[in-house]
């Protein structure tokens, strides 16, 4: 089923709305891959390329054609979406039959459908390259205005991405300070216990806490839980 085309407004628009803590990094994606696969003329299928670490992958994709052709080229390590990625420019093939920058690409593009590719790079910080890569069935199906689309809907990406990154970064480091702080709290509590029952100082509480963790081979934290809930336990 054929998306409804969509304004570029109303699009851009909408991916400022989106709520990141109601959604991952895959989902901000995967909704501006759907967006510009509405709002770019000629477009077939999208997706969205990340060169992380551990390679090449496709983190949002609207069809099995836009899979097909970025796959190809993530096993070979050659294709005009690597190339935008690596350069951070924008690629166009305008006839996919004609192309011979990267041998066998254009005979795998042609059977998954695509007979025009446009590619464009991500502005992206750090470790990490990417593109937008807006496919279509025609030949020379994107123009100039096309084109300049399409860069703005990569520039939009970037932000999304670095925000996302942002969002995702500041959660895990709450997650990280309130899961220290529950740690602190009941390592306090066992210490509390210990020093009832042995009668000795805090220090002293947490050298005997210290050492039973070192003898058991567990961590600190899972030694003094276990010393609460026995003591909570009934008599």
């Amino acid at each position: 089923m054929t998306p409804e085309p969509m304004d570029p407004t109303a699009a851009f628009t909408a991916l400022g709305r989106i709520n990141l803590g109601e959604t991952d990094l895959e989902g901000v994606l995967a909704t501006i891959a759907d967006l510009a696969k509405r709002t770019v003329p000629g477009a077939f299928e999208v997706s969205v390329t990340l060169i992380r670490d551990r390679g090449p992958h496709t983190v949002a994709s609207t069809g099995e054609a836009a899979d097909l052709v970025d796959k190809w080229q993530y096993e070979r390590g050659s294709g005009p979406c690597l190339d935008a990625c690596k350069q951070r420019s924008t690629l166009l093939v305008e006839d996919v039959a004609g192309e011979r920058r990267w041998p066998g690409w254009e005979t795998n593009a042609r059977e998954a459908g695509v007979g025009c590719a446009l590619s464009v790079g991500l502005p992206i910080r750090e470790r990490v390259a990417g593109a937008l890569n807006i496919y279509a069935e025609s030949v020379r199906a994107f123009d100039e205005d096309a084109v300049v689309l399409a860069e703005t809907f990569a520039s939009y990406a970037a932000v999304a991405l670095a925000n996302a990154h942002l969002y995702n970064t500041s959660m895990t480091l709450a997650q990280h300070m309130q899961t220290a702080m529950e740690s602190r709290a009941v390592i306090e509590q066992a210490k509390g216990i210990i020093m009832g029952q042995r009668r000795c100082s805090a220090d002293e509480a947490f050298t005997i806490l210290s050492r039973a963790s070192q003898e058991s081979n567990r961590k600190l934290r899972e030694v003094a839980a276990d010393l609460v809930e026995r003591a909570q336990r009934p008599g």
